[in-house]
């Protein structure tokens, strides 16, 4: 029996959620691997039909896991979006028998393309940009790329944002030239208000690519600790820290309301910002976080935009 009721009805009102979550919910995207999927006897119970779910390519995993989880997510209903990492991908060829086998075996057309997590390239590719203009991407309908609203150390050490600013410049140029729908997707953050200048910024310069805004999923405080400093995440690792000093909060879970009621605030007070969809990281399962998200609107998904 599925966990929950996806008609449009449904969800008039979900109780506790304001409006403006359910429509900052509306279309929200999630993340599995390949080893977490197998875990999932029936994605049906826990996500919306037709769910945008990222597939993460880590290092070392088999292209014939990640095809395989495309395929039987695409069965089930949703809609799957593998990760190509542009540092693990040794060359060309490499990159043309992947995009083969995703579009035969499980019909994709699109992809979230990014740098990697690895620090010295396989082989051919350094970034997201040389994968996009190799031409092995030409029909795909959707492309995403990364974001990061609090800087990456790894490409601008000294903190200044100038070679992801001149990155996603070149993208919105790609984006200007092409049929492809390309948008933002970042890493997890945690307080609303850098993250909001940090969309200004974009807009400012020019760079008007939608943004899907990378957010913690429930998890324990310890958790997303150990996982916001390993994946570099900024300053708003703050908000964590100060969590961690409250007693009477270390070990309750944390939850990302209070994050995502003034995105959402934001986004009803002010239209044409930036941020048009979110993205879940569930590190702390992807059940409890498919929980939360319909408890607070999301399961209305299944009208989402596909714009």
């Amino acid at each position: 029996m599925a966990l929950f009721n996806f008609r449009r009805e449904a969800f008039p009102a979900t109780q506790g959620a304001s409006a403006e979550m359910h429509a900052l919910l509306r279309g929200f995207s999630i993340e599995v691997m390949p080893r977490t999927a197998e875990k999932v006897e029936n994605f049906r119970e826990l996500l919306p039909a037709g769910t945008r779910v990222y597939i993460a390519h880590i290092d070392g995993t088999p292209i014939e896991d990640m095809v395989a989880t495309a395929a039987r997510l695409r069965r089930e209903g949703f809609d799957p979006m593998p990760h190509f990492p542009a540092r693990i991908i040794r060359d060309r060829a490499v990159l043309a028998d992947w995009v083969a086998r995703y579009r035969s075996e499980a019909g994709i057309t699109q992809a979230l393309l990014l740098g990697g997590g690895v620090s010295t390239p396989a082989g051919d590719f350094d970034n997201a940009m040389q994968m996009m203009e190799s031409g092995m991407f030409d029909g795909f309908d959707r492309l995403h790329v990364a974001g990061h609203p609090e800087g990456n150390r790894d490409i601008d050490p000294d903190g200044s944002d100038s070679m992801v600013m001149q990155a996603l410049k070149w993208k919105q140029a790609f984006a200007d030239r092409t049929d492809a729908k390309v948008a933002i997707a970042t890493q997890f953050c945690f307080e609303a208000a850098p993250v909001i200048a940090w969309a200004d910024r974009l807009a400012a310069e020019g760079i008007k690519l939608p943004i899907h805004i990378g957010v913690a999923g429930p998890a324990k405080l310890q958790t997303l600790i150990k996982f916001a400093i390993a994946c570099g995440v900024g300053p708003s690792l703050r908000v964590l820290q100060k969590r961690a000093l409250d007693v009477t909060k270390l070990l309750m879970p944390y939850e990302p309301t209070e994050f995502l009621s003034d995105l959402a605030a934001h986004k009803a007070a002010n239209p044409d910002f930036g941020i048009e969809a979110v993205h879940f990281f569930p590190l702390g399962g992807i059940k409890s976080n498919a929980t939360w998200a319909a408890d607070h609107g999301g399961a209305a998904a299944i009208i989402a935009k596909r714009d």
